[in-house]
């Protein structure tokens, strides 16, 4: 191979590295000790002190890996000074159609996570953490239940952990089982016990989030990245990647792969066509792709053509009108019928609906069956049209990343299946329409 050829594509395992070298007991206070996984950076992190910490993880430009990708540093900042308690909690409800890194990593790592909890803790200066945990992981709450119960035992949580004079109690909470629990607000009001339903921002949770107190939500992936960036340093963290997307992701391959799975790899150095194509080994059955989500179901689609964009949150949003959001990719070959797909994933959002905004709760459910009847044969000429009209009242401008007249990101969600609709494949769906009308036509005739 010539210097100038390029590498094959590859993984770069930060978070993943243990539990894929430990397969059969990552999970346990044993296999984690023995080989000095978890734990480790502990010591290091009470000799820092907070403040410290907080710049360190400002330095490494670590942005939250569940959706939004706001950078972890200047969230906790946030943090009104002297205002106490304040809380620390954990998303895990990971509710985002096929995204399962969150579900991996509480089922395989989970005392990476909560190394990675105790140091965010010290450095936010609460004593009190929630793990926020989707109700259907049963697995990954005994095993997160487990290394809580260990992490006890061993004096890694709950009174003047390792002598340091910092104490902290972390509750493991299992969720409402919605996809609104995964908004930071939705999630905050099922904590507290009342439905999962999304708060008006201001006040931000920074300022006044459970209990009305300060607290700092963040994802499981960007807590488990943490120890590493203490461990290493900033600069080892945004060495990797480039600009404002540093260090690696998992992404999440789903479709029509032949290897489906997670993969973690290293921000905007890495294309779409590096992950589909290489890492995940191409469209199944060798057909090619048709499109693909980048981002979960939320995001708006891409084409072919946009295989080489690179991994990079604000190239994807900026240049390609997208958004890696919660890190799933959902692949689609050329035999996929689209208007099948966008009405496939407007019924989950129109299902997932909590009804508190009007434009969601009304306007989700019309999405949903306007697609039903243009996706099964029984659609009219001006469908999309019409789709585009009254969903404008949801998304104003029907702009990605969109504007929303809704308290959370739900109601904007089931729009991107219609833009992209409207975006890739406006022609032959008006010609599908028309032809369904006239048949239908004919057949009254």
């Amino acid at each position: 191979m010539s210097p100038d050829a390029p590498s094959a594509p590859h993984e770069t395992p930060v978070v993943t590295e243990f539990l894929r070298e430990r397969p059969d007991d990552s999970w346990t206070m044993a296999a984690a000790r023995e080989h000095g996984h978890a734990y480790a950076t502990l010591a290091k992190a009470f000799q820092m002190g907070p403040e410290q910490i907080t710049s360190q993880v400002s330095d490494s430009v670590l942005r939250g890996k569940g959706g939004a990708g706001f950078g972890t540093g200047q969230k906790w900042s946030f943090l009104p000074k002297g205002v106490f308690p304040r809380y620390l909690c954990v998303n895990a409800d990971e509710g985002e159609p096929c995204t399962f890194k969150d579900h991996m990593l509480i089922e395989r790592d989970p005392h990476q996570l909560l190394e990675g909890v105790i140091i965010a803790a010290f450095a936010i200066q609460t004593d009190l953490a929630f793990v926020y945990v989707r109700g259907e992981f049963a697995l990954g709450a005994q095993r997160l239940g487990q290394a809580i119960q260990d992490a006890y035992a061993a004096g890694f949580l709950g009174k003047n952990i390792l002598g340091s004079g910092f104490d902290l109690d972390v509750v493991l909470h299992r969720g409402a089982g919605c996809y609104i629990a995964g908004d930071e607000t939705g999630l905050l009001s099922s904590l507290e016990g009342e439905r999962a339903m999304p708060r008006i921002k201001p006040p931000f949770p920074a300022a006044q989030g459970v209990y009305a107190a300060p607290t700092i939500v963040n994802n499981v992936e960007t807590i488990s990245t943490v120890p590493h960036i203490v461990e290493r340093g900033a600069d080892w963290y945004n060495a990797m990647g480039a600009n404002r997307s540093t260090g690696t992701r998992i992404f999440s391959v789903s479709g029509h792969v032949e290897r489906p799975g997670n993969y973690e790899v290293e921000l905007a150095h890495t294309s779409f066509r590096d992950l589909i194509e290489g890492l995940a080994g191409g469209v199944r059955g060798g057909r090619k792709v048709g499109f693909f989500v980048p981002g979960g179901a939320s995001s708006p689609w891409l084409m072919p053509e946009h295989l080489d964009a690179p991994l990079d949150m604000d190239y994807v949003q900026g240049e390609l009108k997208s958004m890696l959001g919660s890190g799933a990719v959902m692949v689609f070959d050329e035999t996929t019928d689209p208007l099948l797909v966008a009405w496939r994933l407007s019924k989950f959002f129109a299902h997932e609906s909590c009804g508190k905004c009007t434009p969601c709760r009304e306007g989700s459910s019309w999405i949903e069956k306007v697609l039903y009847r243009m996706a099964h044969g029984q659609g009219r000429a001006d469908d999309l049209d019409l789709l585009l009209s009254f969903g404008n009242n949801i998304v104003p401008g029907l702009n990605a990343p969109f504007a929303q007249t809704t308290i959370c990101a739900l109601g904007p969600s089931i729009m991107s299946p219609v833009v992209s609709l409207e975006r890739w494949f406006r022609d032959p769906i008006l010609e599908r329409l028309r032809a369904d009308e006239a048949r239908r036509e004919e057949a009254v005739a």
